[in-house]
């Protein structure tokens, strides 16, 4: 438990549970190095309290396999979080902000939430104070940077690890579907947009594959995409190479 100071005569403590869920999956917590959370006066930008949320990705049958009803918290005792006690003297306009996540900073997202806190009221029943995270976990892996290659036309290999935010796995029949998802990588060359290639699964969880031919001398960059046309969630990566005549 960690306690901060939000005022100083006649304060109650007041216990706050902070949770990050990744979206459409599970809790990001200590596997992928937690979600950085801040709590601030919304009012006056001061900081109240910050740190990690830590623990399990939580009950994969609560949190995707289950129906959800109404009041039903979808974390357990063990799922990841960040709890703090401020002591506050009066009611607070209360910003929290979460950014990761942290082992994966290339993927990192923020997203905030702003809520009336009163003194000694809790906010700690069921899921205490839920953010969903946005995005994908999008690491490119090939072509690795920095990358010179000399004479065209060139043949480049384009691989990338692709999973939820949360660092769950995503695979054909899988409980994320990589037969549902979009992984594409867009292809520029000194800054202009020159083409696109689909990346397809490659036999290995969560990896993601192609190629593609690069005809004239110049700077690529290479910006892989995965996205989810049935809720619109993103996320991607980029890596830059020259080849030279």
């Amino acid at each position: 438990m960690i306690f901060c100071f939000a005022g100083v005569a006649w304060a109650e403590p007041t216990n706050i549970t902070v949770r990050v869920i990744s979206k459409d999956a599970k809790f990001i917590g200590t596997s992928m190095g937690g979600a950085l959370v801040t709590l601030r006066d919304a009012q006056t930008g001061e900081l109240l309290a910050k740190g990690k949320t830590e623990g399990s990705t939580g009950d994969v049958n609560r949190i995707i396999k289950e129906d959800r009803r109404r009041g039903y918290p979808l974390s357990t005792e063990k799922s990841a979080k960040f709890s703090v006690t401020l002591n506050l003297d009066e009611p607070r306009l209360i910003e929290v902000a979460a950014y990761g996540p942290l082992a994966q900073r290339q993927a990192a997202n923020r997203i905030s939430a702003t809520q009336w806190v009163i003194p000694g009221k809790h906010l700690t029943a069921g899921d205490g104070w839920l953010l969903e995270m946005p995005g994908f976990v999008v690491d490119v892996q090939e072509p690795p940077a920095p990358l010179k290659l000399k004479g065209t036309p060139q043949i480049v290999e384009l691989k990338a690890n692709v999973r939820m935010m949360c660092g769950c796995p995503i695979q054909p029949k899988g409980l994320w579907d990589a037969d549902k998802y979009e992984v594409k990588a867009l292809i520029k060359r000194n800054g202009k947009l020159i083409g696109s290639e689909s990346l397809s699964f490659a036999g290995t969880t969560s990896q993601f594959a192609g190629t593609v031919e690069m005809k004239d001398p110049g700077i690529y960059e290479v910006i892989v995409y995965a996205y989810d046309p049935n809720n619109g969630n993103t996320g991607l990566d980029s890596a830059t190479f020259m080849v030279s005549k």
